[in-house]
């Protein structure tokens, strides 16, 4: 096939989300005379993180926060340049919206998984908090199993339906009966193949407040940059621009393969009038369905299976409410039980979870009122059919929940935006590591590529990051 333009680089990265800017600001790193290139099909970069005028104000419509403990995020903010605008929430508590009513979440559980079960009291039953009290504790034989299964089994049903699954709705927007343990819980799983107890190993990793032990369990857990979150791949695309790094958006890729020189050909653009793009070494950094369809010539073995991971598309819906007739909020926000039926999954008290979003707030309204700023999320794997709604629809549903998780009637909504994430988050099913195995076994036959992304080695940004710079070091080799 003829192409009437052509260009040539010596690596090119596919995507700009966050796992794409990563991957090319660590081959820069590694290969300083590198000519990288960065391809991104829609009209800007971030991928998931993404922001949006509410009252004149920015705000976060996409992932808003990220894990301090791990370092890659915090490093690449140094690379970004945004180091001294690193801030982390304020002491509000989350909390979990069931039966009804609004109770504290159990401050040590690991993904719903608790350290002290008396502290389940009021949100759990007492035959509930019985069952988790004995907890089984029969050596897990299997490879892997859901997480359901593995919480389920040793501590009952109600601490997967009442704690586990608001979790796990809000990091993967996925089931408990669908996700892998392995993958959502390698330590936990560890134990229980031992024959230990899951909550005993959670009391260890999680040591109470009065046994001397605080200093890491004090430390931040999240931090986001002041401004927003999205604030980090504008400015580091704005840095790896500055260090010779080719960004292109708009720019759809169609067609991967190899040339006739050894190295890679990405075809972008109309039919009529293809554009070649040219390169020794290739980074996928894209979601698992157009990674498998660019897979299909080159890696064949991989585009398979990555065809059969499954994603969930959600919403974010952020609205803007006048500060005096809302009233005060208590805690960061809710996680819902998919149990009790709701439409949202979780709502975030944005001004009371972050400062940064309260100053926003103040004089944002008509006549310079104060504004308070709420986003709630709806949208579980599987569960498209929530979201084939109109915009307003969706807002008036997160309303409606809001106002019976509050018991108050909301004033008047002044802003409101809605974000559509179709396909946003990979589910890892059960056997997802072994299947990520298995792609990047078939990747590896093919010298000078890899991928990279939320779909492999985790989906919070720390995770991404780390996965395009392993990526990034495997290309540059």
């Amino acid at each position: 096939m003829s192409t009437a333009t052509s260009h040539r680089t010596s690596y090119l990265v596919l995507g700009a989300g966050i796992s794409g800017l990563a991957a090319a600001d660590e081959i820069g790193r590694l290969d300083p005379d590198a000519q990288v290139t960065v391809l991104e099909g829609s009209d800007r970069v971030g991928g998931k993180i993404r922001g949006a005028q509410l009252c004149g104000r920015p705000l976060d419509v996409g992932a808003e926060a990220f894990l301090v403990r791990r370092p890659e995020a915090v490093d690449l903010l140094d690379r970004a340049g945004l180091e001294d605008d690193l801030v982390h929430p304020t002491a509000a508590a989350a909390q979990i919206w069931s039966r009804d009513q609004i109770h504290p979440l159990p401050r040590r559980t690991l993904m719903g998984v608790p350290a002290d079960v008396d502290a389940l009291l009021g949100l759990l039953t007492e035959d509930e908090v019985a069952r988790a009290r004995a907890e089984t504790t029969r050596r897990l034989e299997e490879q892997d199993t859901s997480v359901a299964k593995l919480v389920g089994d040793r501590l009952g049903p109600a601490v997967v339906e009442r704690l586990v699954e608001p979790l796990l709705g809000g990091v993967y927007a996925g089931h408990a009966d669908l996700l892998s343990a392995r993958a959502s819980l390698p330590h936990l799983v560890e134990v229980a193949r031992q024959g230990g107890s899951l909550r005993e190993a959670v009391a260890r990793m999680m040591p109470a407040s009065n046994d001397g032990t605080q200093a890491r369990s004090a430390s931040p857990v999240f931090g986001t940059v002041a401004g927003g979150l999205h604030r980090l791949p504008a400015e580091l695309a704005a840095a790896l621009t500055q260090r010779g790094v080719t960004i292109r958006t708009g720019t759809l890729v169609r067609e991967l393969r190899r040339d006739d020189e050894g190295g890679f050909e990405v075809v972008t653009g109309p039919a009529p009038s293809p554009t070649a793009y040219r390169s020794d070494r290739v980074v996928i950094a894209l979601p698992p369905a157009p990674t498998m369809r660019l897979l299909r010539s080159t890696a064949p073995e991989a585009a398979d299976l990555l065809g059969t991971v499954e994603t969930a598309s959600m919403v974010v819906v952020t609205v803007a409410l006048p500060s005096a007739e809302l009233g005060e909020l208590t805690g960061s926000g809710i996680l819902v039980p998919p149990v009790d039926g709701r439409t949202i999954k979780a709502a975030t008290f944005s001004a009371s979870k972050w400062d940064w979003v309260r100053q926003a707030g103040l004089g944002a309204g008509p006549d310079g009122q104060d504004v308070t700023f709420l986003r709630a999320s709806i949208g579980r794997h599987r569960e498209e059919a929530t979201l084939q709604r109109a915009d307003g629809d969706l807002v008036g549903a997160a309303l409606l929940d809001l106002a019976q998780a509050l018991r108050r009637d909301l004033p008047g909504t002044l802003d409101a935006h809605v974000q559509r994430w179709g396909g946003g988050l990979p589910q890892y099913a059960v056997g997802h590591l072994d299947l990520v195995e298995q792609v990047r076994a078939s990747v590896a036959e093919v010298p000078g590529m890899a991928v990279c992304g939320a779909t492999y080695d985790g989906v919070g940004i720390p995770a991404c990051i780390a996965s395009a710079r392993s990526a990034a070091a495997q290309v540059t080799l």
